[in-house]
C-alpha cells in the first residue's frame, strides 16, 4: 500500500476513533439554549395570556414578550462531542450539570420548584402592577404550610388567615415567629384566625375575609437552641379588587414577573404603552416593583431577537453580562423597577428613544 494512502487511512481511522470516543464518553455538563417567547398582550393556545374581569380594560397592540431558556433534563447524559459542539456554538451554552441541578436535584424536583416560583411570580406581578397604577391591594398574613407531625397539624391549615397571636395583631409573616418564640417550649400559643375555607370564599368574591376563631397550639421545642415552635410557615396573600388571570402552560421559574406586570399595566391603561413596537424582556419582580436578575440572559436576548424584538428590557444586574453577547439589532434597556420599565416603554411608544437608559452606558 502506498505510504500516502496508508497515512490517509490511518488519519481516517484515528478521526473515526475520536468521533466514536466523543459519542461514548459522557461528561458532567448540561446545555442551555434559547427557548420560545410569548407575548403577554396576546394569546397562547387560543386564550389570552392575561385576562382581566370586572374592570375596564383597553386594547393593546405591539409586543411585550416574556422570554425563556431551554435546558437539558436532569437525567440527560451529555457526551463529549455534544459538549464540544455546544462550546463552539454561539446559540448554546454548556454549563456544569451541578449549575442547573445542584445537590443531586431530580428533574421532578426542579419542575415542582419552577412551578412554585412561576406561581409566586404571577402573584407578585399582579401586586406590583396594581400598585404602579395606585390601585389598593390589601395584604394579609396566612399559614403558608404546616409541618407534618408538628403541634399545628390538624389544627391550623394552609390558607388560614392569621389575625393575631396571643391577642397581638400581626401585619407581616415575621411577626408570627417573633410572638411564638416569646414562649417557652411546651407553653400554649393562641392563634386568632380566619379559616382557610372562608378565606377562599372571600378571595373568589374579591372581599376581605371575616369571621375569626381562636385556636390554641401547645408549642414544641425546636432542634438546636430549643426555642418554642408550632410547626407552621407564615406567608402573605392578597385580596385583588377584580379578577386577573395569567394562563401560560409549560413555563416555570420567576423570571417572567416583570413582563407579566407590564402586560397588566398596559391592559389597564388607556392608550398603547408600546406604540405598536416589539419589546421583549425578562426579570423577577417583587411586590414593591423591584426588578431582580435572572439566569440565562444571553439565551434570552438571542431568543428575543430571533422572535423579532427590537428592544429588550434588561434587569440592571444582568446588563454587564447581556452586553457582552448582545445580538445585532437588539437595544438593551436597563431597568431596576417597574417604574423604570414603564417610563422606557412610554418613550419607545412615542419614538423618543434618545434618552433611554441603555446597558453599557454610564
Amino acid at each position: 500500500m502506498p505510504r500516502r494512502t496508508a497515512t490517509m487511512l490511518a488519519a481516517t481511522l484515528m478521526l473515526f476513533g475520536l468521533l466514536c470516543a466523543g459519542v461514548f464518553i459522557k461528561v458532567p455538563y448540561s446545555e442551555m439554549s434559547p427557548g420560545p417567547t410569548w407575548n403577554t398582550l396576546g394569546d397562547s393556545r387560543g386564550e389570552p395570556v392575561i385576562s382581566i374581569g370586572e374592570h375596564k380594560t383597553y386594547p393593546a397592540t405591539g409586543h411585550l414578550n416574556m422570554t425563556t431558556v431551554r435546558v437539558t433534563g436532569a437525567d440527560y447524559d451529555m457526551n463529549l462531542l455534544e459538549a464540544v459542539y455546544g462550546w463552539l456554538s454561539d446559540d448554546n451554552i454548556v454549563v456544569p450539570h451541578e449549575t442547573l441541578y445542584p445537590n443531586g436535584k431530580t428533574e421532578e424536583q426542579s419542575t415542582q420548584e419552577n412551578a412554585e416560583e412561576f406561581s409566586q411570580s404571577q402573584e407578585s406581578a399582579k401586586v406590583a402592577a396594581l400598585k404602579q397604577l395606585n390601585i389598593d391591594v390589601p395584604t394579609r398574613v396566612v399559614v403558608a404550610s404546616v409541618v407534618k407531625g408538628s403541634p399545628s397539624e390538624g389544627k391550623l391549615h394552609a390558607g388560614d388567615v392569621v389575625r393575631a397571636v396571643d391577642g397581638s395583631p400581626v401585619s407581616a409573616p415575621g411577626d408570627v415567629a417573633k410572638l411564638v418564640t416569646k414562649h417557652k417550649a411546651g407553653e400554649p400559643v393562641e392563634f386568632t384566625i380566619v379559616p382557610a375555607a372562608e378565606a377562599a370564599e372571600a378571595q373568589k368574591a374579591h372581599r376581605e375575609p371575616a369571621g375569626t376563631t381562636k385556636v390554641t397550639i401547645t408549642s414544641a421545642k425546636a432542634e438546636g437552641d430549643g426555642h418554642a415552635v408550632v410547626g407552621i410557615r407564615a406567608g402573605t396573600a392578597h385580596t385583588f379588587p377584580f379578577p386577573i388571570d395569567i394562563r401560560l402552560a409549560d413555563v416555570g421559574g420567576p423570571s417572567a414577573g416583570l413582563m407579566f406586570a407590564l402586560g397588566i399595566v398596559d391592559k389597564l391603561t388607556p392608550g398603547d404603552l408600546t406604540g405598536g413596537k416589539f419589546v421583549a424582556g425578562t426579570g423577577t419582580i417583587d411586590e414593591t416593583g423591584k426588578v431582580g436578575p435572572i439566569g440565562g440572559i444571553q439565551m434570552k436576548t438571542i431568543g428575543a431577537r430571533k422572535a423579532g424584538a427590537q428592544y429588550f428590557l434588561t434587569p440592571a444586574e444582568n446588563c454587564a453580562s447581556a452586553v457582552k453577547n448582545a445580538p445585532d439589532g437588539l437595544t438593551l434597556i436597563k431597568v431596576g423597577t417597574i417604574g423604570d420599565a414603564r417610563q422606557a416603554l412610554e418613550k419607545i411608544g412615542k419614538g423618543d428613544t434618545a434618552g433611554l437608559p441603555l446597558c453599557g452606558k454610564p
